[in-house]
């Protein structure tokens, strides 16, 4: 917050934040005829739309009082996109403005009363977010003065003329020193203490209740060789202070921290041991970023030198390496820069050392399985070529200026390259650390804190991006060679070399980052090909305006590579790359893996470094089209086709100077069940924020792997959240780090998970999704030789099977087991001998029974034995549905039996294999041969996982007891899903999570969390006390569905309610109308439950061919007129078969993704006022239901004539139309008005 005070005396608190798009009507407002002769007639979206950087200054009541537009090129067309740098260096030479230190302003507008504090407030912001940033330009007309404002704070330094008529251009210049100064940085002294001390305090009380309150005085007299204390001061008063330490514990950092990209942080030695004996194995389940992290600085070796000062660095010229060092390596180079930060010595720095580095730890890599042998790890004996900073404090008002410390700390530690910090992990990141590169540590890592690394020739500002060409051929090969994808890269960067394209004819672009002469960094990108395609299936239109980005602006990275001691430049990089391709867009895919792990050529993108400078795009749900019906005015097959799924990734040019809020608490997900992914992906798509430590542990990591064919029959039905196309579309891997184990305990007081190989996982956020898993049923014991009956038999549905589990006896839960189970029937020939029991009666035993069949096991071999049910409700509760698939079964020569209990495996004897199975019955025991065994019994909580809750003492009462906020009895851990209950305070066991949708509790968890992590959401307020014992009802549809015996395709969606009988329900007199069509026994039947509000609550169907069930459940909770008048054309026999009226044109729009967008703008026009004196339509339609009014005519004729009269019907119809006409690429079988 800032105060302008006007000439006038007026004072307004005002504050600087990112242009919105919303702004854009109040910019326009502040433009005059002066603006439009001093910077030209301007679209102003468009304008926004390819800015840097544009910020906004408003007022403590958000009105907007100053505008201001940058780009990294100039305007008025005075010099060409690619290529202003030496046009402007001519103008001055003292000038050495780069693109990295360089902006443009593009557009000022302010209120004219303000307009001399707006400008210089905007200018302070604008250099303190860009700390890199020298120049700003300003160019306007020669003739024209730049007025009372603009010439307060820029300075003209020549004319130029412009490219494409004959006018001269003045140019005018702002410097940052005269805002937003570099800080002086020297020694620090005792004197110092009275200024630092207020700054300490405001962080932190600890080391002053720990220290005593001098304890700043003895460090700063402390100082010695091995000890420095620096200070940066403003005016005489030190604002800012540094603690750096010669002596660091290399020992204990490379028994926890991958420090191979950096060699250790050791100077190289004769004796160092850099590879294994063997040829170094690759961590089959880890891709190629960790891979090239790992292994593609093994070789890496620094060039000790003698120290240099800086009086010398001039002479010092950049040189081979010898061959004990087999790299480059980066001496100083003189680049004729005045600024100090750009002459200081840059040494030993290793151009070989290209690195996919993230900055998260381990992500894109999921953890090895723990049984995986330990992999080698490189020996240093070389000496420490590291230093460390101890101590860290900075004002907040000069923060972004962190950085200057570091030049003069490393100017005191001469013969040392690199600088480390560790920090709490939960320590914000701040802005000193976001120039460094965190490390990313061993899974045995027992550090809790993060280690971060900055290396001296990150100081250098000299990094020059520009076009590849074939002599830079030898620098990417040193680059890259180490990493797995190298050859594509060279290929590539062959074929642009040859003719800038690749064979199939596409335009390459490929560009490589240069210091010193040296090559450290390459990328290669293409024209974006399948902009249609990304449009009509990611939401890219939540980060730019489509319209106003040409096709040829969209650019595909296919490789980026960058050295790792550089990585705080890949947002500079990525900026060059699209001012010097001419893009504006940039997408990044992630493919998924084959089931080998192997990468699947055409689609084989190097994993980039750049992954988290970018953000990943949500997918979009697709219509299912009828192609057939449409004909013609079906999407274009650019929309239309099918294209192998992958994760998109984009940058634009008004994200290159946007930053991410890093979030680097430790949150650690249990189970990934649909509330677990759900959970996960939430956090992922949150596009401002950088989880670096989000981990999920599961028995076999993440799901989506592919192992069964799309085209095969599923063991399992479908709860519809989540399918392997929606995993390979979010690419958790990318993001999350996965850890394959089972959990055995948690550690409440040392907060960490305790697996079944003992190893541990730390967490500050627990979070138990694991549900409920089908369990091996545990016989009776009964023989059935003295014939006894169900009832003469105890009861053992609570009792646990302590044995050994028999090899083909099969509990399907996840892809895995169902795998599983495939590979045992087909290795095992069960397809043509043996019997197969499948024991349960969930809907799970039909879609089991279905899958056998489709596999050729004849029904005759196969035995349904249902135990008699806890409820009355069976698992499809519709008696036509249950019918017709009881008839199928018995068709298909399946044998049936109900109310039958497991009494014994193979007659009480060792049952591993099992070779019969015998049951009780309501009247007589039978026995059955058995060659494969399924056991769908009740699902409960998992043994293991009920003994980790109990042991860590959280309350647990049949299910993991939670409050409505999802938090247990401690507060650090949370859990959602199957798995939990409500506490009894709330009176409510009827309902649980389970009777909601998974995906939507995954994403009310998530919500019910961000509040704690980002910054822009407003707290959450406690509910009141008359509240607090509610339980929160969830909205989405509860849904199943799968193929049943009989190939009939089933889908039932409802509203989330406690399990009762249909017939129940239908007797209910509020039921409302039901919908029939067609037979279930005819594979035609499609049911639809209207409500008595003329909604749609449930809708049932059960088809022999195949349907688009992502359409229909799109139906549910819509209003029956929305649905072309439904009830009303069923009622008239004009609707015979529903599943050919949801096929028809007039439809589609109700299942494209944005509709409920249109809905909810229609209701925002409908609760607006038309004038201040009269009601709106909401408003007037709530007055007649609570009858204070009574119009003479029917309420609705009265509603009706209002709003055909008013200019609602306008508004709503022009709504309408802009939707339609928006979305034609994806609707384009409406017609509106133009279009003939």
């Amino acid at each position: 917050m800032s105060v302008l005070t006007s000439p006038r005396g007026k004072v307004e608190v005002v504050h600087c934040r990112r242009t919105e798009s919303q702004d854009v009507y109040c910019i326009k407002s502040l433009i005059r005829k002066f603006t439009h002769k001093l910077f030209g007639k301007l679209n102003i979206i468009y304008l926004l739309e390819k800015a840097n950087l544009a910020v906004t200054l408003c007022n403590d009541k958000e009105e907007i009082m100053a505008q201001a537009t940058f780009l990294d090129y100039p305007n008025w067309n005075v010099a060409k996109q690619d290529d202003w740098v030496s046009v402007f260096r001519e103008l001055d030479s003292d000038i050495s403005c780069t693109p990295l230190n360089t902006l443009f302003m593009h557009l000022f507008v302010a209120v004219d009363e303000y307009s001399v504090g707006c400008c210089k407030e905007i200018l302070r912001t604008v250099y303190k977010a860009v700390p890199e940033l020298h120049f700003i330009f300003l160019i306007v007309p020669s003739y024209m003065s730049l007025g009372s404002t603009l010439i307060t704070v820029f300075d003209q330094v020549g004319n130029i003329p412009c490219l494409t008529y004959e006018e001269d251009f003045a140019v005018h210049i702002c410097h940052r020193h005269s805002h937003y100064p570099q800080l002086h940085v020297r020694k620090a002294r005792v004197e110092d203490h009275d200024d630092l001390m207020p700054i300490f305090m405001r962080y932190d009380t600890i080391l002053k209740e720990t220290y005593g309150e001098y304890f700043l005085a003895e460090l700063i007299e402390a100082q010695d060789e091995e000890n420095h204390a620096v200070v940066c001061e403003v005016e005489g008063a030190a604002v800012g202070f540094m603690s750096v330490c010669l002596r660091v514990n290399m020992q204990l950092l490379h028994e926890c921290f991958d420090l191979g990209p950096f060699h250790g942080l050791c100077f190289p030695h004769p004796d160092d041991v850099l590879e294994s004996p063997q040829e170094l194995s690759v961590r089959g389940s880890q891709d190629a970023e960790l891979r090239s992290s790992s292994q593609s600085f093994q070789k890496i070796v620094e060039e000790s030198q003698e120290p240099v000062s800086p009086d010398t660095i001039e002479n010092i010229q950049g040189k081979i390496a010898g061959e004990a060092a087999s790299e480059e390596a980066l001496s100083v180079v003189q680049n004729g820069v005045s600024e100090p930060e750009d002459i200081e010595k840059l040494s030993e720095a290793s151009p070989g050392c290209a690195q996919d580095h993230r900055g998260s730890s381990r992500s894109l890599a999921s953890l090895l399985r723990p049984e995986e042998p330990v992999h080698f790890r490189p020996i240093y004996r070389g000496a420490s070529a590291a230093f460390c900073i101890q101590l860290f404090c900075i004002d907040e008002k000069y923060e972004a200026r962190s950085l200057d410390f570091m030049n003069f700390v490393f100017s005191l530690f001469s013969d040392k390259n690199f600088c480390v910090i560790s920090l709490p992990h939960l320590t914000p990141e701040f802005i000193l650390i976001q120039n460094f590169v965190k490390v990313v540590p061993f899974n045995t890592c027992t550090v809790e804190q993060d280690l971060y690394v900055f290396h001296r020739a990150g100081l250098l500002k000299s990094i020059n991006i520009r076009f590849a060409t074939l002599l830079d051929t030898p620098g990417v090969e040193n680059l890259v060679s180490t990493l797995m994808l190298d050859k594509n890269i060279l290929e590539d960067l062959a074929h642009y070399n040859k003719a800038h394209k690749d064979p199939d004819g596409t335009l390459l672009q490929a560009f490589v980052a240069e210091v010193a002469e040296q090559i450290v960094g390459i990328a290669v990108i293409t024209n974006e090909m399948d902009v249609e395609y990304i449009r009509s299936h990611y939401n890219i239109e939540d980060f730019i305006y489509f319209s106003h980005h040409q096709r040829e602006e969209h650019g595909h990275i296919h490789h980026f590579a960058l050295n790792p001691i550089f990585r705080h430049y890949t947002k500079f990089f990525l900026k060059e790359i699209l001012r010097l391709g001419f893009k504006s867009c940039l997408y990044y895919p992630v493919y998924p893996k084959s089931r080998e792990g192997k990468f699947q050529n055409p689609y084989a993108h190097s994993l980039t470094s750049a992954l988290h400078y970018l953000v990943p795009v949500r997918p979009r749900r697709q219509i299912v089209y009828p192609l057939e019906k449409l004909g013609i005015n079906a999407p274009s097959k650019e929309v239309s086709k099918d294209l192998m799924s992958y994760a998109l990734n984009h940058t634009n040019r008004k994200l290159t100077l946007e930053p991410k809020i890093a979030v680097n608490a430790r949150i650690v997900v249990v189970g990934a069940s649909s509330v677990g992914i759900s959970f996960l992906e939430t956090l992922v798509f949150c596009s401002h924020l950088k989880f670096n430590n989000l981990t999920l542990i599961s028995t076999h990591g993440l799901p989506g792997k592919e192992l069964l064919d799309t085209e095969q029959r599923k063991f399992l039905a479908s709860d519809h959240c989540f399918n392997d196309k929606d995993y390979a579309l979010m690419s958790l891997c990318s993001w999350v780090n996965v850890v394959v184990g089972r959990m055995t305990g948690i550690d409440r007081a040392t907060k960490h998970v305790v697996l079944s190989t003992d190893e541990i996982v730390l967490y500050d956020h627990l979070i138990l999704c694991t549900g409920q898993q089908y369990q091996v049923p545990c016989p009776t014991g009964a023989d059935i030789s003295q014939h006894l009956t169900d009832r003469e038999v105890p009861n053992s549905s609570q009792r646990r099977y302590t044995g050994k589990v028999p090899c083909n006896h099969f509990i399907l839960n996840e892809e895995e087991d169902c795998f599983k189970a495939l590979t045992w029937i087909r290795n095992n020939f069960i397809t043509t001998e043996g019997n197969v029991i499948v024991y349960g009666n969930t809907i799970d035993t039909y879609t089991t029974v279905e899958t056998l069949l489709n596999l050729g096991v004849s029904g005759s071999r196969i035995h349904l034995v249902q135990p008699p049910p806890a409820s009355s409700i069976t698992c499809i509760n519709n008696y036509s549905v249950e019918s017709a698939v009881a008839d199928a079964l018995r068709a298909s020569g399946v044998t049936i039996y109900q109310d039958a209990i497991l009494a014994q495996w193979n007659d009480g004897l060792h049952p591993d294999p099992i070779y019969s199975a015998s049951f009780t019955a309501p009247t007589e025991p039978f026995r059955l041969q058995c060659s494969m065994f399924f056991s769908f019994c009740e699902k409960k909580v998992d043994y293991e996982t009920f003994k980790a809750l109990n042991d860590a003492c959280l309350v647990y009462d049949g299910r993991l007891v939670i409050d409505t906020s999802f938090h247990t009895n401690d507060i650090a851990i949370r859990a959602a899903g199957s798995l939990t209950k409500f506490s009894n305070r709330y009176y409510s066991n009827e309902w649980t999570h389970s009777n909601f949708s998974s995906k939507e509790i995954g994403f009310q968890l998530a919500a019910a969390m961000l509040y704690l992590f980002d910054p822009t959401l407003e707290p959450v307020t406690e509910p009141p006390a008359d509240l607090d014992r509610l339980i929160p009802m969830y909205k989405g549809a509860k849904i199943q569905g799968g193929i049943l015996p009989g190939s009939y395709h089933y889908l039932h969606i409802a509203k989330p309610a406690i399990p009762t009988p249909l017939k129940t329900q239908m007797a209910q007199p509020d039921y409302g109308l039901q919908i029939v069509t067609g037979s279930a026994e005819n594979g035609t039947y499609f049911r639809i439950h209207i409500n008595k509000y003329k909604m749609v609550e449930t809708i049932t169907c059960l088809s022999k061919e195949p349907f688009p069930a992502s359409n229909y459940i799109r139906l549910f909770g819509q209003h029956e007129q929305l649905l072309n008048n439904l009830c009303a054309r069923y009622n008239e026999n004009l609707i015979t078969d529903l599943y050919s009226y949801f096929t028809e044109p007039w439809c589609l729009a109700i299942f494209h993704d944005r509709f409920i967008d249109l809905r909810k703008e229609l209701r925002q026009i409908l609760a607006s006022k038309e004038q201040q004196d009269l009601p709106s339509i909401e408003q007037l339609a709530h007055q007649m239901e609570d009858e204070e009014i009574n119009p003479a005519e029917k309420p609705r004729q009265c509603l009706k004539r209002v709003f055909e009269d008013s200019i609602y019907k306008t508004l709503v119809e022009r709504s309408t139309l802009d939707y339609l006409r928006y979305n034609r690429y994806l609707l384009p079988m409406y017609a509106w008005p133009g279009i003939i």
